[in-house]
C-alpha cells in the first residue's frame, strides 16, 4: 500500500518579505509539493530536479552569508550540508528501488522547510535587509551594518 502525503504548499507563514530569497524559496517549496505527488516512473527524474534546484538555493545562500559575513552562517551552512547530504543518499536508496523513501523525505523536507525559513531564513532575511545587499549586483550597499549584525543570532 502506498503512503499518501498532503504536500506543502507556500503560505504567508513563509514569506520572508526579501523578493530574491521568497522566489527561491517558492520554488523550492512548489517542488517538494510536485514530488510528493509525482508518479513512480518520474519520481527519481524529479528528485533529481529537486536536488539540483537545493544545492543551487543553498549555494547562493551559503554565499550571500559570506559575502555579508553573517554571524551564524557556520550553523546555517552546516545545516545545507546535512540536508543535502540526506537527499543525495535517498537518491542512492530511490535507485535503489526504495521510491517510497524518497516520496516520503519530500515530504518531510517540507516540514523541515517551515521551520528552518521561519528561524535561520529569516535571521538572514533580517541580516540582508540591514546590509542593503542586492543579490544582482553581489554587493551590499551598508556594509558597517552587516559588521554590526553579523553578531546577532539567527
Amino acid at each position: 500500500m502506498t503512503q499518501t502525503y498532503t504536500p506543502m504548499t507556500w503560505n504567508q507563514d513563509l514569506v520572508l518579505d526579501l523578493p530574491f530569497l521568497d522566489q527561491v524559496h517558492e520554488e523550492f517549496v512548489d517542488l517538494l509539493a510536485e514530488t510528493v505527488q509525482t508518479e513512480d516512473d518520474m519520481l527519481l527524474p524529479m528528485w533529481s530536479r529537486v536536488i539540483a534546484h537545493t544545492q543551487d538555493h543553498f549555494d547562493r545562500e551559503d554565499q550571500w552569508m559570506e559575502a555579508t559575513q553573517f554571524g551564524p552562517r557556520g550553523c546555517h551552512s552546516g545545516q545545507h550540508a546535512m540536508i543535502l547530504a540526506v537527499m543525495r543518499e535517498c537518491e542512492a536508496r530511490g535507485h535503489g528501488g526504495d521510491k517510497a523513501m524518497v516520496r516520503q523525505l519530500a515530504y518531510e523536507l517540507g516540514i523541515w522547510f517551515a521551520e528552518h525559513a521561519q528561524t535561520m531564513d529569516a535571521g538572514l532575511a533580517v541580516h540582508l535587509k540591514s546590509c542593503g545587499f542586492d543579490p544582482e549586483a553581489a554587493h551590499h550597499s551598508a556594509p558597517d551594518a552587516s559588521a554590526a549584525t553579523a553578531a546577532q543570532p539567527a
